[in-house]
């Protein structure tokens, strides 16, 4: 066959994985439609991206608006007023000692450029992730994610001085959330022993809820713990709040669930509705130690749709009580998934905060089921609801309905669940 002449998918690279072939070329709220107006109930948020719903008004008059005026403006050129107003309204909704802002375009981006940051600011090399974590797929990133090894398979070797501490997964040990806990923070002292000296160690990075690696929250004391362990040794902690940020998980950023302390901010996904834009967040004292021109880009900062996007976002979560909308319904959502649990024991775990929420599946002996996992997943999509799943083993479905979701709207969603989950137990 001529390359030139294959089908309309043909064109498109095979490195993307697609969980629907749906064309869709509309959204509205928590629905996308195709070109038949055939109807899903989107409950991915475009990978926790849209938190505001497809297409909310206001962030499209926003971006309307800014288009007839200015595009892009580059940062190193010029400076666009509406990352000036995003700076600004980020310096409102984040704790008082952050107060500089660097823009990017996505979130691997933004965890690169919070690496280079912290090597700048302490003058050292290494850097400390926990397993389960998914940082993005650039090569430094690649080298920072250890949730699944399709992410870095066969592109080893990648960048050094990063190393992986135990993330307290208490359902995955077995254990209560106490032993686990206290597990994790012996194996994060053995590794500042064994592995990486604190004199060397930049920063510790953490997912306040882990994504990729399954939706799982950190405990409160344990976050707690790596702020003193930072403390202690002059080491800085990275909150990756690319997918657990902007109202997630009932709170604007997860780590205020803990009321822990964060050197450096990293945001991405639901900042921007759906333009591509990212943020570090951080205090005027570790920024100033950022050499200027020792980092950048072409577009991030300068794209001024974008800004006016994120702004937008901001303006719209505070009027529409958005975060509060996310604790609300996720306790509903929670509850009734709980009840489901009972009906079907191969629900292994029901977990999360907010609308960031995760169903565990699991066989009697409390291994992995994959495969069931899949097939309910298939199932909500023929009935035209959409569900990801994630962890390592590929057996949790994560909840993610854009934080406009109404308390009818979670319940069908909740039936078209069940009655997958009785189609697919019955195939197993």
């Amino acid at each position: 066959m001529n390359e030139k002449n294959g089908s309309e998918l043909d064109f498109l690279s095979p490195v993307w994985t697609h969980l629907t072939d749906i064309r869709a070329v509309r959204g509205e709220g928590i629905y996308i439609y195709d070109n038949e107006e055939n109807q899903y109930t989107d409950f991915t948020s475009g990978i926790g991206v849209v938190n505001t719903g497809h297409c909310h008004p206001r962030v499209v008059e926003a971006v309307q608006t800014q288009a007839s005026k200015l595009l892009f403006g580059q940062m190193n050129c010029v400076i666009p007023p509406t990352a000036i107003k995003l700076a600004a309204k980020l310096n409102e909704v984040t704790p008082e000692h952050i107060n500089r802002f660097f823009f990017a375009n996505s979130g691997a981006e933004a965890t690169e450029a919070s690496v280079k940051l912290a090597k700048a600011a302490t003058g050292r090399s290494n850097i400390i992730v926990f397993q389960g974590s998914f940082h993005g797929r650039t090569h430094l990133t690649m080298a920072m994610t250890t949730s699944k090894t399709v992410y870095r398979h066969k592109f080893q070797p990648l960048p050094s001085g990063i190393f992986v501490a135990p993330f307290p997964y208490a359902y995955y040990y077995g254990w209560d959330e106490e032993t686990t806990v206290e597990f994790c923070k012996k194996q994060l002292d053995l590794l500042l022993h064994g592995q990486t000296a604190p004199d060397e160690t930049a920063a510790i990075i953490i997912e306040p809820v882990l994504g990729e690696g399954g939706y799982i929250p950190a405990p409160s004391a344990f976050l707690h713990h790596l702020r003193d362990v930072c403390d202690q040794h002059g080491i800085l902690l990275i909150i990756d709040e690319v997918q657990s940020g902007f109202g997630r998980t009932g709170k604007l950023l997860c780590f205020e669930h803990a009321g822990v302390k964060p050197d450096i901010i990293v945001m991405a996904k639901g900042l921007g509705s759906g333009l591509p834009i990212s943020a570090i967040a951080s205090s005027n004292e570790i920024m100033e130690k950022w050499k200027p021109g020792t980092h950048g880009g072409t577009y991030g900062g300068g794209s001024a749709i974008a800004g006016a996007a994120a702004c937008a976002t901001i303006d719209v979560m505070k009027d529409e009580e958005l975060v509060e909308n996310s604790a609300i319904r996720g306790e509903q959502l929670v509850l009734d998934l709980r009840k489901l649990q009972k009906r079907f024991p191969i629900i292994g775990d029901v977990r999360g905060l907010g609308l960031m929420i995760a169903v565990e599946f699991t066989n009697r002996d409390s291994t992995p089921n994959a495969d069931l996992t899949s097939k309910v997943v298939k199932s909500c999509i023929e009935k035209r609801l959409l569900l990801l799943s994630c962890g390592s083993y590929k057996n949790v479905i994560r909840w993610i309905p854009p934080l406009t979701v109404t308390q009818k709207q979670i319940t069908e969603a909740l039936m078209i669940f069940e009655s997958a989950l009785g189609e697919s137990t019955k195939i197993s």
